[in-house]
């Protein structure tokens, strides 16, 4: 009694299918309109036996600045510019240089280099 294998050395129907469901899920996030904010990566990697897609997607700018939104009305820019009166006037900010010659912020109360006042 002899042994076979069948289909051996090329590709079974169902990885056929595979590459094609592939093939048009690349398709259709490809013709997707891209997002103006942002930023969107996508790549494959992989060959005939088997692959992987992946897509990563993100807000564009700096990921360690964060917008603060301005006040809306007159009463809140009051109260915003008293705040920052007040954190002036107890933590004093000044630059200073280094060692090394880099401008670093020097302030005379504790905790204001976390810009974090008393209301």
């Amino acid at each position: 009694m002899r042994a076979s294998i069948t289909g051996a050395g090329s590709p079974s129907r169902s990885s056929g299918l595979v590459r094609g469901g592939a093939v048009s899920l690349i398709s259709a996030v490809m013709l997707t309109s891209a997002n103006a904010t942002g930023v969107d990566m996508f790549g494959c990697v992989g060959g005939w036996r088997g692959f992987n897609c992946a897509e990563q997607s993100g807000v564009a700018g700096h990921p360690y600045i964060r917008t603060v939104p301005e006040p809306i009305g007159q009463g809140e820019k009051a109260q915003a510019a008293g705040r920052e009166r007040r954190w002036l006037i107890r933590c004093h900010p000044m630059v200073e240089r280094d060692e090394y010659g880099v401008a670093r912020y020097q302030y005379v109360a504790p905790g204001c280099e976390y810009g974090i006042g008393r209301d």
